[in-house]
């Protein structure tokens, strides 16, 4: 299954960027980044049947087992490509939210857009390293 990041705005250089690109290297899934600019651009078409999933802060907290365990679900139901969006700084539209398969959060707390992006490449890693039986997720 395709795990494919959608975020608004540029990462450029920054720790930030070299934490993304360290997990999307670690990452044994097939794994895709789009970035589009604070306003407009177009999100490629899905492949299907596929989910998304918005990062929001009014979305649902989930263990790394627990987002782990849905992923594994997502791929088992033959799911080609799950979308990951994080918003530009005014978030996601209520429409974009009631079309969402899940709302995801990072706990109660508004992140950083570009630290976000570097969570979830990280909690990415650990979901599939936690399904490869991997002992990553033990240690951190």
């Amino acid at each position: 299954m395709l795990l494919h990041v959608i975020a608004r705005g540029k990462i450029a250089r920054s720790p930030e960027a070299e934490l993304v690109a360290r997990y999307e290297k670690r990452l044994t899934w097939p794994v895709k980044l789009t970035e589009l600019p604070e306003t407009g651009g177009k999100i490629p078409d899905p492949q299907s049947p596929h989910k998304t999933v918005l990062l929001d802060e009014r979305g649902k907290a989930m263990s790394s087992e627990d987002f782990a365990a849905l992923l594994g679900r997502w791929r088992d139901d033959g799911m080609r490509e799950t979308r990951f969006v994080l918003g530009a700084a005014d978030g996601h539209s209520d429409q974009e939210r009631a079309d969402a398969d899940l709302l995801l959060a990072f706990g109660p707390a508004t992140w950083p857009h570009l630290l976000a992006r570097a969570m979830l490449m990280e909690q990415l890693y650990r979901a599939t390293s936690i399904l490869a039986g991997h002992p990553y997720h033990r240690a951190g």
